[in-house]
């Protein structure tokens, strides 16, 4: 998907695989969840703000292929977030960025669905003024992004130069990004390379994909750590690039996804009695130049609780009701 400045424009290429779909259709499928909700969608079209080619269309319009979908939104009015005690580890902090392990199951900012609980609302509530506005109104000092059930390692920008310096070196690629993940059996090879380009997956919008065609470049190195008779392997995994589920897609690509993941195949009778109840992927290292005094800087966030319970049992060889 690609934006305006702005963010306040969509556009959309027509595939051969959604050719023929109604154009309300499409778009719902196109459009994540946090981006636009279905019902304002509908209002879009109507008030003639969906183009196919330059040309505003109705809902029922059959998209062909090779045409292109723009969708434009209104300027939104100001959102007004409130901070509200959410828990996170603090890692570091000064007057330029907060380095912090964010805990599975909190969502990093607000989006459909999320109104409250976030980890902005957290930042908000420790950081106070020093954070507002910082990257913008819904996502102040939010730099990167972890997915809501990975934990683990992210930093914080607390004012626009460090934001701005800080987004630089992730566009260059000068951030270290070491992840630790449970994979669902074990690999034949004790370390490799995953590059395979990712983009949004053709039918299921909600998910991501290796796309031949239309991807973007994703590279994943990783290590087998440790392997276990129960089968399943603790991985530790740099990554190059940082598109959404990158890991995720890469290891159900290699055959072995992270064990819990609902949405990538890991999750299974075997990974809920070791008690997984959700993805087993965690950000343990972050690797930066500090984004005011340029020097070098690396943290490394302990493996949550509820990991390190897995990987005890599985070292143990006992499951959940086995005396565990």
């Amino acid at each position: 998907m690609d934006s305006t400045a702005s963010d306040r424009q969509f556009t959309f290429p027509v595939t051969s695989e959604a050719a023929g779909q109604r154009l309300d259709r499409f778009l719902a499928e196109a459009l994540a969840p946090e981006e636009i909700t279905r019902t304002r969608l509908q209002g879009l079209i109507r008030d003639g703000l969906v183009l196919v080619d330059r040309t505003s269309r109705k809902a029922g319009y059959l998209v062909h292929d090779g045409e292109e979908v723009t969708v434009l939104l209104p300027a939104a009015k100001a959102a007004v977030l409130v901070g509200q005690e959410v828990p996170f580890l603090v890692l570091y902090e000064d007057a330029a960025i907060v380095v912090l392990s964010k805990p599975p199951g909190v969502v990093v900012h607000p989006a459909c669905g999320h109104a409250e609980g976030t980890l902005v609302h957290g930042l908000l509530h420790r950081c106070g003024d020093d954070l507002a506005g910082i990257g913008g109104e819904l996502r102040p000092g939010i730099v990167h992004r972890l997915d809501k059930d990975t934990s683990g390692c992210m930093v914080v920008a607390k004012n626009d130069l460090a934001h701005h310096r800080l987004v630089a070196q992730f566009k260059s690629k000068e951030i270290t990004k070491i992840y630790h993940a449970l994979l669902v059996g074990i690999p034949s090879q004790a370390a490799g390379t995953v590059d395979l380009p990712i983009g949004r997956h053709p039918v299921h919008r909600k998910k991501m994909a290796v796309r031949q065609e239309g991807g973007r470049s994703a590279v994943t190195h990783w290590q087998i750590l440790e392997r276990f008779a129960a089968g399943f392997s603790l991985a530790q995994l740099r990554l190059e690039t940082g598109r959404t589920h990158q890991i995720r897609v890469h290891m159900a690509a290699l055959g072995h996804p992270v064990a819990g993941d609902p949405v990538y195949g890991g999750k299974s009778r075997l990974a809920a009695s070791l008690g997984i109840s959700r993805q087993c992927l965690h950000a343990s290292r972050l690797g930066f130049r500090h984004p005011v005094t340029g020097d070098p800087m690396e943290f490394t966030a302990p493996l949550w609780p509820d990991i390190e319970m897995v990987l005890a049992r599985l070292r143990r060889g006992t499951m959940e009701g086995d005396g565990a």
